[in-house]
Formats: structure tokens, sequence, C-alpha cells
């Protein structure tokens, strides 16, 4: 995608409106995370290197607890990689750096997002925020970041739900001034339903459950749009609300129009309850499209035999070529050493998680003064890393502040005989990124 004249970059100097915010004057609530008062903290790296302090604080949050809970599953491990890598610190411009990495718990809920990253903000002084995982977490973390003046990388989040969802608009080229994002967006999705579902044969009706939230709302607005000029027919009974018990009308509906398809962008424990409930019903389409949930092994199992053959889309397996920058290790690597560490079988999350660690150590790297936030932030909208996920590079995304990463089309199924494991996920697709090997054909769910 063609990203357009770059903007001019940030000015060195407080704007007018960060002056207001840090006496009170700015948007309500935000005035304690004004770059000004996280300047005076303890080595906050506000008063440049010249000050003697020679720590570089990375801030984390991701969701450990609550509906989210499966994406900060693999954290431990990464942390683990990413404060072994970082151990022995990082030489920049002649000056040797210690790196501390603070992490926190977002709990999968907005408010307790917010709260976390404005102590990391203002009482840790952290020098560049990392966040991962749904909209819920990231949004808010983004969003106190861009607040306070505190350079920010996320993931996990379709870029079109962190993008538009904080208020940037279509055309704008450059919204946010500290927040940027690396995640796949509604035209990877397009790709990846395009090339996998015709692989069933199908009527081509797609019965689709789209919440109505960031992410249920971004591909209501874009996805259906480009699905129905594609032939298929959308049948959406319309956005639902988040923690809804009862889905017998919705169920109804998708069998009386005979919809062979289903595609839905949930939260967990609320696709289990549809899930089980449709089952009860008798709707069995011959495709199950899931997003947001259905990414990692332990959601398909607890599922039972209804887990089997879900379509699910994959940001990282094992069989993407590609090394993490910081850590030298390969994706296969990554994943043999979660399951020998851990005991549990590879999740997605750990490619995209590690990738958040390499884009850090880059940007402070790349920073003319890796304890400025204005120099970290000039450096992450040119920034050029290497990462599980790929090769990311700023200023060749749809816009200046996000790189559209993949996301590739493929399926649950038991796993081989003789496995350790209860289920495996195969690639069926690689439309957005052909480097991934592709390992099976999509194979219906009911037939």
């Amino acid at each position: 995608m063609n990203n357009g004249p770059r903007s001019a970059e940030p000015p060195v100097g407080p704007s007018r409106r960060t002056l207001l915010r840090a006496t009170g004057l700015g948007v309500s609530g935000i005035a304690l995370s004004s770059p000004l008062l996280a300047a005076c903290k303890p080595g906050s790296g506000g008063s440049g290197a010249g000050s003697g302090s020679r720590t570089l604080r990375i801030g984390f949050v991701s969701p450990r607890t609550g509906p989210a809970a499966g994406f900060g599953e693999p954290d431990a491990y990464v942390l683990g990689l990413a404060r072994k890598a970082f151990a022995k610190g990082l030489t920049i411009g002649g000056k040797k750096y210690t790196v501390k990495i603070i992490d926190k718990d977002g709990q999968s809920n907005p408010q307790r997002g917010s709260q976390v990253a404005n102590d990391l903000i203002n009482s840790d002084g952290v020098d560049l925020m990392l966040t991962t995982s749904t909209p819920e977490t990231v949004n808010p973390v983004s969003d106190a970041c861009e607040a306070a003046g505190v350079p920010c990388i996320s993931t996990v989040v379709p870029w079109e739900a962190w993008y538009f969802g904080r208020g940037g608009k279509p055309g704008q080229k450059d919204a946010f001034r500290y927040t940027f994002h690396f995640c796949f967006g509604v035209e990877q999705f397009h790709q990846a339903y395009t090339h996998l579902w015709p692989q069933v044969d199908t009527n081509h009706k797609v019965g689709a459950m789209w919440p109505n939230d960031s992410d249920g709302n971004a591909i209501r607005t874009s996805l259906g749009p480009l699905l129905t000029k594609d032939g298929y027919t959308i049948v959406d009974p319309g956005a639902y609300t988040n923690g809804t018990n009862d889905y017998s009308s919705q169920i109804a509906t998708f069998k009386s129009r005979d919809c062979e398809i289903f595609s839905t962008f949930p939260i967990p424990s609320d696709f289990a309850t549809f899930w089980r409930q449709a089952a009860q019903q008798g709707f069995r389409p011959k495709i199950v499209q899931v997003a947001k949930t259905g990414l990692f092994p332990s959601q398909i199992e607890a599922l039972g035999p209804l887990g089997i053959r879900i379509a699910s889309g994959a940001y990282w397996t094992p069989s993407f070529p590609y090394i993490s920058s910081l850590t030298g290790i390969s994706s296969k690597q990554l994943a043999d050493g979660y399951q020998s560490s851990a005991g549990k079988q590879w999740t997605q999350q750990l490619g995209a998680s590690l990738a958040l660690f390499d884009a850090a150590a880059a940007a402070f790297k790349d920073a003319d003064d890796p304890t400025d936030k204005e120099a970290v932030a000039k450096a992450i909208r040119t920034l050029d890393v290497q990462t599980p996920v790929g090769r990311l590079q700023w200023g060749k995304g749809p816009n200046g502040n996000v790189v559209a990463t993949p996301i590739l089309g493929g399926q649950w199924v038991r796993a081989k005989s003789g496995s350790p494991y209860e289920v495996d996920f195969v690639v069926c697709e690689n439309s957005s990124d052909p480097n991934v090997p592709i390992a099976a054909r999509l194979r219906p769910y009911a037939s």
C-alpha cells in the first residue's frame, strides 16, 4: 500500500497542548501523564544522558488475566528471553546502557490498562512502552502514552481498530506523534478468507456475528463490504454486546438463511457460549471462521470435539522463516524452547510478543539519544527491523504509524498419533506471506 508523503518530523520542544496538559488544563483525567511531569521522575530519561542515568526502562503491558488471558500465556517465557538478551546492556553512540523491563497485567480491562500504563509512565519513568493483545488492553495504553509524550509500540489488534478506534481519520496519514503499531488489518483478513473459503464448496452465504466493540465495528465497516464485492452474501443479525448469554435469535437467523459459512470476532468466553448453543440448536456450517478467539490450543481444547476443524488465522507459527534480531533465535527455536521450558504447546503470541522487544532494541539503537523520548519516537517513524513475524518497516505501511503484517488462514485438526498434544494448527493459505509454507487444504467443519 502506498504510504504517501511522510509528514514532517515532530518538533523537539513541548507543544502548547503539552503545556496545557502539564498545568491541568488539557484533556480531563490525563494531566498527570504529561511529558513535563514524567521528565521529573527519577531515572525517567527525561533529563537526557547528561544526567548520569544510563538505565533504559521498558514498560510491557499485556492481558494475563481476564477474558483475553490466553494472549498472555507465554509472557513469562518471552520476558525471560528479552531480559537475557538485554542482560549485558546496550552500547549506543559509544555509551553503555543497562535495560530494565517492567511488566504489568492489564487484566483484559481498559480501565486497568490505562491505570498500569500511567503507573509505568509516572512512577516507573519508562522510556518506551510495549503493549499487546486486543483493543481492550492496547488502545488505552497507547492513549496514555500519546497523552504523556512517551513512545509506544503495540501489536495484535487489527490496525484499523487501533488507528480509527483511537481517533484516526480515513485518509489521515500520521494521526499520532508517539504511538506506533504493527499488525494485520482488514486487507489481510480479506485475502486470507477469500483464499481459504473457496477450498470448500459452499453457497457463499456468511453468517456474521460481529460484536459492538472496536474489533467488531472495524470488521463490520470494512470487511463486510469487501466480501460482498467478492460474491458473498453477508447475513448480519446486528451488533451484539460482549457478555451476551443467549444467542438463540442469531442462531435461528443463520439457520433460516442457510448460512454455510460462519464468521465471528468474539471474546473467548462469548464464542464458547455461542458455539455450544449452536451445536445444541443444530447450526453446523461447512466453514467456522473465528478470530480474536480460537487462536491458541487451550481455547480449542476447551471446546472438546466442537473445536476440531475450526478455521482460524495465524499471525505467527513456528514455520515462519524469520529470526528475532534481538535474540538471534529462529521461529522454530522459539516454539521448541517454549514447549521444552513451559511444558505447553506453542502459541502464536510467542512471535508477536518477542517482535515487540526486537523493535524496542532497534528503536533505542537508532535514536540519536535513547533517553530522549522525542528522539526515540523519531527513530520509530523510519524503523526497519527483523522479527519472528517478518521484517517491520515503518514509513511503508497504510499510514505513518502502522506496519501491516500478515495473517494466514488455517485450521485446527486433531494432532497426529504419538504427539504429546491434542490438537495442531495447519496453515492452509499464505496469500499475505508466500514465504510461509502451506501444510494442508481446508476441510469442511460439517460434511
